[in-house]
């Protein structure tokens, strides 16, 4: 994974409520043997006609949506079952951040542990920072995960909540594994050291 700590990205905007994981990357895509591949299909049943043509009035179908890595949805995204590939359509499309009122618990931990932010704000500020969209659909949005902040155009700053081990693993673009690796050489020393007290 690729290390997230500062971004500064255009907005894809999904205000919709109770998006869930079919929604996201339906069923009879999840056989495929690459990740990649999952991207193609993100929301294929609202990107796609039924002969398979990209719909042009879904957002990310058009042109300003090429290379934004954050997703400002509405409540509840990421609801229904706990299919992994759901993260792994959207960072495979480049989302980096995706921004709503609330999350499924279970996609919230699956985004977290493939290198996606879930940013969690409350209705008030969610509107605000829907009318910056919508006044300058655009406009980039800065991220700094280090302060935990969401930096908007006009100045709205927008802090946001994440535990440390998380942040932790997207600060050092990691997974659980990658961080218990990184601790090898202790982990060496303490199983030579315990061997040789057991063998005393």
């Amino acid at each position: 994974m690729q290390p997230l700590t500062k971004l500064n990205s255009r907005v894809v905007a999904l205000p919709l409520n109770d998006i869930d994981t079919d929604q996201i990357i339906p069923a009879r895509f999840l056989k495929v043997t690459d990740k990649a591949d999952l991207a193609a299909n993100l929301f294929a049943d609202w990107r796609y006609a039924a002969d398979g043509s990209p719909r042009p009035d879904f957002v990310l179908n058009q042109p300003q949506s090429r290379g934004a890595q954050m997703l400002f949805a509405g409540d509840n995204f990421g609801c229904g079952s706990s299919r992994e590939h759901a993260p792994w359509a959207l960072t495979g499309f480049g989302f980096r951040v995706v921004v709503a009122t609330s999350f499924g618990d279970i996609f919230r931990n699956n985004a977290l542990k493939n290198g996606l932010l879930p940013v969690k704000v409350d209705a008030d500020t969610h509107q605000k920072m829907r009318e910056v969209l919508e006044e300058n659909p655009q406009g980039e949005w800065s991220l700094d995960l280090e302060a935990q902040t969401l930096s908007l155009p006009g100045g709205l700053v927008v802090h946001f909540d994440v535990d440390p081990f998380s942040k932790t693993c997207l600060m050092r673009g990691t997974d659980e594994l990658g961080y218990l690796l990184s601790f090898m050489d202790q982990i060496l020393a303490y199983e030579m050291a315990h061997g040789k007290q057991v063998g005393a």
